[in-house]
């Protein structure tokens, strides 16, 4: 898959994961704000720290999601593979939209787990589309290895 596909993939990806770390964002901070308002407990738990709980859980599920978003930008920008660092969180990134994807279709529907499934795409298109990385040494370079002719 030539650059022509690979970059605006990688665009369009972390584009969506930008706007979907401000949605996880929003969402939890609307979560955190009905539990504290309803002044109730869930097994005797405090409502504050739930609250507190599910904003932070939701700062740092965004923030994940904006360094997952950067990364893709950043290979989309240079046009060369992501690194080890980056393709370890980028497969962790496509797995966890693998899980929410499936646990959407009985809580949410068959529209979120579409639209869950479209992310998980283009995660995943961008990581063959780019592969290793090793497949893109000079012509040259693969020469040097083997022995000289006689």
């Amino acid at each position: 898959m030539g650059a022509v596909v690979r970059r605006p993939v990688a665009m369009v990806a972390a584009l969506v994961l930008f706007a979907e770390a401000v949605g996880v964002v929003l969402i939890n901070g609307i979560l955190a704000t009905v539990v504290k308002n309803q002044d109730m407990s869930l097994a005797g738990t405090d409502p504050t720290v739930m609250s507190r709980g599910t904003w932070a859980m939701g700062g740092v599920f965004g923030c994940y999601l904006l360094l997952c978003g950067v990364l893709l930008l950043v290979a989309g920008i240079r046009d060369r593979a992501p690194g080890r660092f980056a393709r370890v969180v980028l497969i962790l990134c496509a797995v966890a939209h693998g899980v929410l994807g499936a646990l959407t279709v009985g809580l949410v529907g068959w529209a979120a787990f579409a639209c869950m499934m479209v992310v998980l795409g283009l995660i995943v298109l961008t990581l063959v589309a780019y592969g290793t990385g090793a497949a893109e040494e000079p012509a040259g370079a693969a020469g040097r290895d083997a022995p000289a002719a006689a």
